[in-house]
Order: C-alpha cells, then structure tokens, then sequence
C-alpha cells in the first residue's frame, strides 16, 4: 500500500456505512498507557467488548491485530522514554462496529506514516506486525488526524457475517 494518508483511507471508505455515530452499533475506546504492558490491557479490552458485542469468536484474529496495531504505536510512534510527558496524547484503541463491520483503530501522536518492512524475512525477530495486520485483516489502512490532536490513525477491517434471518 502507499504512503498517502488520503489514499490509505479509501479501503475503509468504500463500503462502509457513513461514519455517522448514529450508524455505528456499537463503539468503544480505551487510553493505553506509554508502555508495553499496555499491548496486555488492549487485549483484556479487545476480550471483555467482543464478548459484550457476542463477537468472542472473532477473538484470535481482531486480538493478533490489535496487539501488533498497539505494539507498534508504542514502538515507533511515541517519543523517547525521557521525553514522555503529561501532555503527549495517550495512544488509544478504538473498536468500532457495524452489522457487518468490525474496526480496530490505534491513534498515536506521531505524524509519520506506518512502513511494513520486508515479510520475506520470516526469521527477523521483530517487523513482521503490518504484514501479520495486513494477512489477519481483510483490509488496513492509516490516516493523518487533522487540528490541534495531530497524529495518526492506523485502522484494520474485519468483515463480519451477516446475522441470518433466524436472529
């Protein structure tokens, strides 16, 4: 995918319903802490609203997803350790659902675009996690928040079957 925060967008938009709060199901967000035990609580998190949307088997996939969204938030988007203040916006998960629609989105306050390295270097220890997003998701995608927030907002999109008639 390309770097273009618009074009990167447009997967999410095509198909979607209007980002309307009206439109969405159901929607829930937590502000994860500048530290890695903080991938731990986006997955406790990620547990508890999928159980409350009966959405638990979707768990794994939306679960691996959210960890390596969060994990690289806290990796490459956050400032040094010694220049972590009070006034850095937190990173902050946002699950969001539609009737056939699950979306996972980290903000962060770094501007700079996502980069999914290399994945045919399966024994590297580590920058395998927007390929691993990329093969878990049906679709991903990153957008640049506009105003005073600033930042970023890297998003995954889980298609969801559609409720049969008999519910």
């Amino acid at each position: 995918m390309g770097t273009n925060g618009s074009t990167m967008l447009e997967p999410l938009r095509q198909g979607l319903p209007p980002l309307d709060p009206a439109a969405v199901s159901n929607a829930a967000s937590c502000a994860l802490p500048a530290r890695y035990e903080a991938v731990r609580e986006a997955r406790q998190f990620t547990r508890r609203t999928l159980d409350q949307w009966e959405l638990g088997d979707r768990f794994d996939d939306v679960c691996l997803v959210v960890s390596e969204l969060v994990t690289n938030s806290l990796r490459h988007a956050l400032p040094a350790p010694a220049c972590v203040t009070e006034q850095i916006p937190p990173v902050r998960l946002h699950l969001m659902r539609w009737t056939e629609r699950l979306v996972c989105a980290v903000r962060d306050p770094s501007d700079d675009s996502p980069v999914a390295r290399d994945s045919d270097d399966f024994s590297a220890e580590s920058g395998r996690g927007l390929f691993l997003v990329d093969s878990f998701s049906d679709s991903w995608g990153w957008h640049p928040l506009a105003g005073t927030m600033g930042g970023k907002v890297v998003w995954a999109l889980f298609l969801l079957s559609a409720p049969s008639a008999a519910e």
